[in-house]
C-alpha cells in the first residue's frame, strides 16, 4: 500500500496528482477528524493507494503518514524539482548530514525504500514525454520524520515543466506503478561522495541486482565536517538503509576509516557487479580461498556451494590465449565457480574455483576445450594422459638463414606461406618449414 502526498503550496505537485486522479478510478472520502491544511478533508482511497494533500511544503511536514488510514508500506512525495538540469523526472530520499537548512532535524535521515526508488526510474524511463531525462539525487532536504519508508519523484526543472502536462503525466503514472513494490530488496548500499545527481549509484541501480538507500554527495560530507563526530548520521544511514555495505566514490579517507570502525563493509563498484546475486557466503569463500574480486578474481557460470581451487595448466591456457583469448574465457568461465585473472582482467589466469562434485569433469572439460582451441593453429591435436599434444609443420627460422633468406619482410612473408626472391632464385615456403610438436601439461 502506498501513501501520496500532495502539497498545494507546489503547483508542480497539484499537476501531478491532478492528473493521478484523472489517471484512475479513486473513491473520494471524507475524514473531519483532521484540518484539510492537514490532510483532512477529501481524499481519495484507490487499491493500492491513498491520496491526501496538505498545505505546507512537503520538506515542512511532520509525520505525515500519521494522516493515512491505509497503514501504507511506502509514501511518496509528488513534488517539483527545482534546479538547472532542464527537463528532469527525479527520484531520491531525505535526510540532513549535517544542519537541517531545508527542514528536518540535523544529522537525520528518513527511511529509506531502495527498492522502490530503483523501480521508479524504470517506470519513468517507461513513461518520460520525450525530451525529458531519468536520475537519481543524493540525500538532500526535509521532511526526516515520516513515518514509513518514503522517497520524492519528481517533476523539474522548473516553471515550463512544472506546468507541463505530460511530464506531470508521467509522473503520475510512475507513481502509480509503486503499488505493491516492496521498499527494500535483498541487495542493498549506501552511497558516500560524488555528486549531487549520484551517476554511479545510478548506474548500480539500473545494471547490477544492488539496489542503493541513502546517498551523501560530497557536498553534504564537507557539510558534515569530521565523521568521527557524526558517527550517529552515519549508523542512522545504514539503519535506515538496512544494509551494512557502503560504496564510496572518491577519495575519503577518514570516512572509510570511519565506516570501517563501525563495522561497515566497505566495496566497490567491480565487486558490486561481480558479486551481483550471488550468495555472499559463497564470495566470502571465493576471497578467502582464491583472492580478492578486487585484485582480479572473476565470477564464472558455474553455481555450487561448495568448490575446490585447482591450478589450471598455465602453458596449454598461454597458447590458447595466444590464439583466441575471448574463448577461453568463455570455457573457463562456463566450468568455474570463479576464476583469477591478470592484465587488468583482459586475460585468465592461472588458478580458479570448480564444483567439488564435479573438479575431475571441469578440468577435463577445460582441457579439451582448450585443445580444440589449439586446433585454430595446429594440424594436428591429441588429448594425451598427461599432455596435451599440438603437431603442426611450421616456418623454420633457422633453416631460411641457412639458405641465405635475410631476417625481416621476407622470413614474414614465409612464415606467411608466400615464396620469396633471394639471390634471384625464388625460395618456396615449404623448403623452410620443420615438422614441429607442442606438449603443453595437463
Amino acid at each position: 500500500m502506498i501513501a501520496i502526498v500532495e502539497s498545494r503550496a507546489d503547483r508542480a505537485s497539484v499537476h501531478v496528482c491532478d492528473q493521478l486522479r484523472d489517471l484512475a478510478d479513486w473513491e473520494a472520502l471524507e475524514d473531519g477528524s483532521r484540518p484539510n491544511a492537514d490532510g483532512g478533508g477529501t481524499y481519495y482511497r484507490l487499491e493500492g493507494a491513498e491520496l491526501r494533500s496538505f498545505e505546507d511544503f512537503h520538506l515542512e511536514l511532520e509525520s505525515p503518514v500519521d494522516a493515512f488510514d491505509c497503514d501504507p508500506d511506502l509514501l511518496v512525495f509528488a513534488s517539483r524539482h527545482s534546479g538547472d538540469t532542464g527537463p528532469l523526472l527525479t527520484g531520491h530520499f531525505t535526510g540532513n548530514f549535517g544542519s537541517a537548512e531545508f527542514g528536518g532535524e540535523p544529522d537525520a535521515v528518513a527511511d529509506a525504500c531502495p527498492n522502490a526508488l530503483a523501480r521508479l526510474l524504470e517506470a519513468f524511463d517507461e513513461h518520460a514525454p520525450e525530451g525529458y531525462d531519468v536520475g537519481m539525487e543524493c540525500t538532500h532536504h526535509g521532511p526526516t520524520a515520516v513515518g514509513c519508508p518514503s522517497l520524492f519523484a519528481e517533476l523539474g526543472s522548473g516553471d515550463e515543466q512544472w506546468d507541463d502536462p505530460a511530464g506531470a503525466e508521467a509522473v503520475a503514472r510512475a507513481i502509480l506503478d509503486l503499488r505493491g513494490v516492496d521498499p527494500h530488496r535483498r541487495r542493498q548500499i549506501v552511497g558516500f561522495g560524488g555528486n549531487h545527481y549520484a551517476p554511479r549509484f545510478e548506474r548500480v541501480v539500473r545494471e547490477t541486482e544492488w539496489a542503493v538507500g541513502h546517498v551523501a554527495a560530497d557536498w553534504a560530507l564537507e557539510a558534515m565536517d569530521h565523521p568521527t563526530t557524526h558517527r550517529d548520521v552515519l549508523d542512522a544511514a545504514f539503519a535506515a538503509s538496512e544494509t551494512e555495505v557502503a560504496l564510496v566514490d572518491g577519495e575519503w579517507p577518514v570516512l572509510e576509516e570511519t565506516l570501517e570502525d563501525l563495522g561497515y563493509r566497505l566495496v566497490s563498484e567491480t565487486w558490486l557487479r561481480e558479486v551481483d546475486d550471488r550468495p555472499l557466503e559463497l564470495v566470502d569463500a571465493v576471497e578467502a580461498d582464491l583472492g580478492r574480486i578486487d585484485d582480479g578474481i572473476r565470477f564464472g557460470d558455474r553455481r555450487a556451494d561448495a568448490f575446490d581451487v585447482v591450478d589450471l595448466p598455465a602453458e596449454l591456457v598461454a597458447a590458447a590465449q595466444g590464439i583466441d583469448p575471448d574463448r577461453v574465457r568463455e570455457i573457463v568461465a562456463s566450468n568455474a565457480v570463479a576464476f583469477a585473472t591478470e592484465n587488468g582482467g583482459s586475460r585468465v589466469g592461472s588458478r580458479a574455483a570448480v564444483p567439488t562434485a564435479d573438479e575431475a569433469a571441469a578440468r577435463e572439460t577445460i582441457v579439451a576445450a582448450l585443445a580444440a582451441v589449439l586446433e585454430e593453429k595446429y594440424d594436428d591435436v591429441t588429448v594425451a594422459d598427461d599432455a596435451v599434444v599440438a603437431e603442426r609443420t611450421a616456418f623454420d627460422p633457422e633453416l631460411a638463414r641457412e639458405i641465405g633468406v635475410p631476417e625481416g619482410p621476407k622470413f614474414g612473408a614465409l612464415a606467411g606461406g608466400e615464396p620469396v626472391t633471394v639471390d634471384g632464385e625464388t625460395v618456396s615456403p615449404q623448403r623452410v618449414r620443420r615438422q614441429q610438436t607442442d606438449r603443453f601439461p595437463k
